[in-house]
């Protein structure tokens, strides 16, 4: 169970980087956002960091 929790972690953070480095400050920014509204289940800060995710990949 914990190698389990340790990939996901791992994965997260990966996608993290990926999206920083590809993104810069503001694909973190909608990243944590999103994940933020998620766990919080508040669905205004989740939609606010899918838009600005969206906003960038569609450049």
């Amino acid at each position: 169970m914990p190698l389990i929790y340790l990939a996901v972690a791992a994965l997260a953070i990966g996608f993290e980087q990926l999206v920083q480095w590809k993104y810069g400050p503001m694909g973190i920014i909608a990243f944590l956002a999103l994940s933020i509204g998620i766990k919080a289940k508040n669905t205004m800060i989740s939609g606010i960091g899918a838009v600005i995710l969206v906003m960038l990949l569609a450049q």
